[in-house]
């Protein structure tokens, strides 16, 4: 039987993470100062979600949400900002009618979406017309790359994604695939995304980083907290970069994997996949209790 000493310390919150960087520090002492004027951002798959083959079936890592609804009450604002449909980012989080998650929105297709948790009300705007002539095209498309087999196509409704994390060789179609969707997307006034074995067609002008900086702005936020493990998050750490220089404090988390290292080298903490973001969240709320 454990000792009463080991209850009191498995029944600890975990610590707070010290970040690497000065700007990192400034931006979390910022937000622990005033979490009443802190926007805490989250990117979902990969950050929230564990990554899985069939992003039909990706879910908020199992204590997300609580975690979520304890932080949420303590801030200005939790964001989930992601290229999936706000609707289908609420229904896989589990984020509608939680008791705690009002101050939660979800800014969906990198933020031409926004779903609030407080009303259950979606606001989205109509698609790109080079979206749907995309969608057709791509079934032959892939069929004359050579790279169909294994490959699956997602649509988002304001874009489209190709995945190859299915394919007999992931990294060999993700290659193959990059220069006749560059092209593809040209064609009808799109830009390619590359992610995590993953190419999504989406139009200009939507990004993590617009939606991110704009909602800080629209808040008047004092500090911001962005959350990411993947290439289409690098124009929300730019915005943050973008926002510190404007004198608004910012904290950069990587959800770390060794699928993509590129966001390691920007982060101000980096924490294990969802599970670290989780322990992290979960520290914040305790901290701010």
């Amino acid at each position: 039987m454990g000792s009463h000493q080991d209850s009191i310390r498995n029944d600890s919150p975990p610590p707070l993470p010290t970040p690497v960087t000065a700007a990192g520090r400034a931006g979390l002492d910022a937000l622990l100062a005033d979490p009443g004027r802190a926007v805490v951002a989250l990117d979902f798959d990969g950050t929230l979600a564990p990554i899985v083959p069939d992003p039909d079936r990706a879910r908020a890592h199992p204590e997300a949400v609580p975690a979520l609804a304890a932080l949420a009450p303590k801030v200005a604002s939790i964001a989930v900002i992601t290229g999936r449909p706000a609707e289908v980012a609420v229904h896989h989080g589990g984020f509608a009618g939680v008791p705690g998650l009002d101050r939660l929105v979800v800014l969906g297709h990198y933020g031409a979406e926004r779903w609030d948790a407080a009303t259950g009300t979606l606001a989205t705007p109509a698609p790109h017309p080079g979206v749907a002539a995309v969608r057709a095209e791509l079934p032959g498309l892939l069929e004359r790359s050579g790279a169909a087999q294994g490959t699956w196509t997602e649509d988002k409704g304001h874009a489209v994604a190709v995945h190859t994390r299915r394919a007999p060789d992931p990294q060999a179609a993700f290659e193959a695939l990059r220069a006749p969707l560059a092209d593809l997307a040209a064609r009808h006034g799109l830009i390619v995304e590359p992610g995590r074995m993953v190419l999504e067609l989406r139009p200009p002008g939507m990004d993590k980083g617009a939606a991110l900086r704009g909602y800080v702005h629209s808040l008047d936020a004092a500090s911001v907290l962005f959350a990411g493990d993947d290439l289409g998050d690098l124009p929300a750490y730019a915005a943050v970069d973008t926002l510190r220089a404007e004198g608004t404090p910012g904290l950069l988390v990587c959800s770390g994997s060794d699928e993509v290292t590129e966001l390691r080298k920007r982060a101000d903490v980096e924490v294990p996949g969802p599970a670290g973001v989780v322990a992290l969240l979960t520290a914040l709320a305790h901290r701010l209790s």
